[in-house]
């Protein structure tokens, strides 16, 4: 027997193969802990596809096995051999080292909600927006090194569960800004969840790029608002289903909202409101609806001095502008 076989019989510290055995499906980051964590002379490093490995010898990444396939430990064979042979005596490391394996592969279907409501200010109704969205994304690691040193910070273990709340907190400001710039307004969120999603992968590129890895895809399913934005919508929603009706009357917005201010008024107790009610109204009324009410006011409303002194009534009462009362007086004094 040898000096060597001796001396290695004595250490007890025969050749080793270090790769990653079954791994977990929704494991990014995974630090090799065999042997007690010691790398012995003319051990074997197996990376297998779709994964890389980091070397790490106290604190410091001192080499990236990024392509797939054998590697013995040997001067020949190993870019950082300089530094690890400082450290390796009588075949058996003085300092602990890690061998963390990831990666390579995407990330698929994995699920995204805000954390919280998403405020801003809707472009065309210019009123504030509380929204909420879920959906799913996709991603992979492009710089493992730099992945491992802002996003897995040395823990033994990473998951895809693990990157989620690192994702989620840099959502809210790349959707704001989205809206922001591409002027949609609220009725037009679900139509255009496609190009939204597409629009907000784009701004979280910068986001994630100084991290290390990158979204293949990133998608919308839902979005909900909160309860104020409800309300505001059921407003609008109303406000315009009430215009549309005055247009087919033939009467605009407004003077649709002051019939049903003077019809309010008529019905408050008092006589405020009962004068109100039963003179402005009816005049108000009248006018819109065009209907006479007998033989003896139809001729009456024929007098253009009383048409005059309505519109003047309808004028003081707010019910018309100055403008329309103008155009309406000089109509009136063309007939006579």
């Amino acid at each position: 027997m040898g000096l060597f076989d001796k001396f290695t019989d004595v250490k007890g510290q025969l050749r080793s193969v270090i790769q990653w055995e079954d791994p977990d499906p929704s494991s990014i980051f995974y630090r090799w802990s065999g042997n007690n964590d010691e790398i012995k002379n003319a051990s074997k490093l197996i990376v297998g596809p779709g994964q890389g490995c980091i070397f790490v010898y106290q604190g410091k990444v001192e080499g990236v096995f990024d392509e797939e396939g054998l590697y013995e430990l040997k001067t020949a064979n190993i870019p950082f051999w300089t530094n690890l042979k400082k450290f390796l005596q009588a075949f058996e490391s003085e300092h602990k080292v890690g061998l963390y394996f990831y990666r390579k592969t995407v990330f698929l279907d994995q699920k995204w909600g805000t954390p919280s409501v998403i405020k801003y200010n809707d472009p065309v109704y210019k009123f504030p927006v509380g929204l909420r969205a879920r959906g799913n994304y996709s991603f992979k690691v492009t710089d493992p090194k730099l992945f491992f040193v802002s996003v897995v910070g040395g823990s033994d273990d990473f998951y895809a569960d693990d990157i989620r709340p690192v994702i989620s907190a840099r959502l809210s400001q790349p959707i704001v800004d989205y809206f922001a710039e591409s002027g949609l307004s609220y009725g037009e969120i679900d139509k255009k969840r496609e190009e939204i999603s597409a629009g907000v992968k784009e701004n979280l590129k910068k986001e994630f790029s100084v991290l290390g890895f990158e979204l293949a895809d990133f998608r919308i399913e839902g979005t909900d608002f909160d309860e104020d934005t409800m309300r505001r919508i059921g407003r609008i929603a109303d406000m315009q289903a009430e215009a549309q009706a005055a247009n087919a009357a033939g009467v605009s917005f407004a003077q649709l909202q002051q019939l049903d201010a003077m019809k309010t008024a008529a019905g408050n107790d008092g006589a405020p409101g009962m004068m109100m009610g039963m003179g402005v109204g009816m005049g108000f009324g009248q006018n819109m609806a065009g209907v006479a009410a007998g033989a003896g006011q139809a001729a009456s409303q024929d007098d253009p001095m009383l048409k005059l002194k309505k519109l003047k009534d309808m004028l003081d009462a707010g019910l018309i502008s100055p403008q329309d009362f103008e155009e309406k007086k000089k109509a009136i004094l063309s007939t006579m």
